[in-house]
């Protein structure tokens, strides 16, 4: 396996495709789903928030109106250890009317 050929085409990847973090996402937090995420209190430790907020805001750029099973499907790669994923699924169904 060539590791370099493999390296170059990853390199590629990223350099045609738009990475946006979560510091991306919003200057000033008001991204809809950072505050729907405040309006329904979804942290507790912290651990999972930027990969929540980001999932969320992935499906809702490619979905704007998700049903509850197709939010389910698109957070399901995501572990909340502190089982927050009814709050996390309503703050979504708010952004989502925002």
């Amino acid at each position: 396996r060539d590791l370099h050929k493999e390296y170059r085409r990853q390199r590629q990847m990223c350099i045609r495709d738009r990475i946006t973090t979560i510091e991306g996402l919003s200057e000033n937090a008001d991204h809809p789903v950072q505050k729907a995420w405040m309006d329904h209190d979804v942290p507790q430790c912290g651990y999972c928030q930027s990969g929540q907020i980001m999932s969320a805001a992935a499906l809702l750029e490619s979905n704007p109106t998700p049903s509850d099973e197709e939010v389910e499907s698109a957070m399901s790669g995501n572990i909340c250890r502190c089982g927050t994923y009814v709050r996390i699924k309503n703050a979504i169904k708010t952004a989502s009317s925002l």
